[in-house]
């Protein structure tokens, strides 16, 4: 059934009734028993002991009880050598895109190197002296946030100086299905390394088979690669974060809406960064009709944000991914297409990091072109269909 061409906020209303009336939300299993592999020191503790190890974590690397694996690994007298942080640093407090640095960590001594500051790869004098690096990071499961291409570079690194990996895996909150357009080679970027979709539907760990299983590290290496898997956990299991993966993604509504709204951060739109709601509310200055208002303003995570001190009209989709995007199964397309429309200033509207992000100039083509969202849709799924005959050799748990 297609949506007829109407204002946003009617948009949103009567797509919620379509799916209700279609039944088209997917229902996922309760995640009660799930036990991710930090949860299971028994499956990878015996492998460092006596090793010298290089973590390459951030602030989501808990065990259930809260303890970071880092304390968990010194407390059961496990030798971490040094920490290796992602964007946003160790401590999951710098802004999106902004330069962390390399220092040590108050709180146990140990040297922490910044994968997202002068060098986004670690050096061979990084892992000089290591026996193994251990990636335990929260993913999101968009192609777009980086700390699967963290993981890659760190896999490239360490297959160069002969270093093996071992991948606790975590579960992917969109790790339910696959969606979007299929990244081309030319447009490789930190944001978009592999030619995989904007939703690959992948734990870390299966992607990092992936990555390793395709050939896609630099020169053909291969990584010495092991995955400690989690216990009743598959592509249908609905997972709520327990700590927020980065500073503007501080709950379930804004993780959900992610994957949909990061393609305006190559838009005069704004998403909220600097607000109390960020990836929760879209808005512009020249949103003038919607009666939602906003201002961003300098906050912790968000320095400089789009428009700040500007107030903004806009709209509030917290309720709408309450109500929806969980189970929905795809992008929501609707609200980009339609904010272009309204653009005062079409010429302006995509700025060339809309590129990276879609991994395509097609779709920046078809919206400018007014091709509808389902016509957008329909050419993505030959592409779509490949990946998954790519994908399937690599799973470590049972499909949706």
């Amino acid at each position: 059934m297609k949506l007829p061409k109407i204002r946003l906020k009617y948009t949103l209303i009567l797509t919620l009734l379509f799916s209700f009336l279609q039944g088209q939300t997917l229902r996922l299993k309760s995640p009660d028993s799930l036990v991710i592999a930090a949860d299971r020191p028994g499956a990878y503790l015996a492998s460092l002991y006596g090793k010298k190890v290089g973590m390459v974590v951030n602030h989501s690397s808990t065990l259930v009880d809260g303890t970071h694996l880092v304390d968990f690994l010194l407390s059961n007298k496990i030798d971490v050598q040094r920490i290796f942080s992602p964007e946003h640093g160790f401590r999951g407090e710098a802004s999106a895109g902004a330069k962390v640095q390399s220092g040590e960590d108050p709180q146990t001594g140990l040297p922490v190197i910044s994968l997202y500051g002068q060098r986004r790869k670690p050096l061979p004098e990084d892992l000089a002296g290591l026996d193994i690096l251990v990636f335990d990071i929260q993913d999101v499961g968009a192609r777009f946030y980086t700390y699967i291409s963290t993981m890659t570079n760190v896999m490239e690194a360490a297959a160069e100086q002969g270093l093996p990996v071992m991948i606790l895996d975590r579960p992917n909150p969109h790790g339910y299905y696959i969606d979007g357009p299929v990244l081309e080679p030319k447009h490789k970027s930190f944001v978009g390394m592999h030619p995989v979709p904007v939703i690959h539907g992948m734990t870390v760990g299966e992607y990092a088979r992936m990555v390793n299983g395709e050939g896609w590290l630099k020169n053909g290496v291969k990584c010495d690669l092991e995955v400690v898997t989690c216990v009743n956990y598959d592509h249908r299991t609905s997972y709520e974060l327990p700590i927020k993966p980065s500073p503007n993604l501080p709950n379930k509504w804004a993780i959900s809406l992610y994957p949909s709204l990061c393609f305006f951060e190559g838009t005069p739109v704004s998403v909220g960064r600097g607000t109390e709601t960020p990836f929760q509310i879209i808005g512009a200055p020249w949103f003038t009709e919607y009666a939602t208002s906003f201002t961003p303003i300098e906050r912790p995570g968000a320095t400089n944000p789009h428009y700040r001190g500007i107030e903004c009209k806009g709209f509030q989709l917290k309720d709408f991914a309450d109500s929806y995007m969980d189970g929905l199964g795809e992008l929501y397309l609707y609200w980009l297409v339609e904010s272009y429309q309204m653009a005062p200033d079409k010429d302006k509207f995509f700025r060339p990091f809309f590129t990276l992000l879609a991994g395509t100039k097609k779709l920046e083509a078809q919206i400018r072109a007014g091709t509808s969202v389902e016509d957008i849709r329909a050419s993505w799924q030959a592409d779509l269909a490949k990946f998954q005959q790519i994908r399937r050799p690599y799973l470590l748990y049972a499909d949706f």
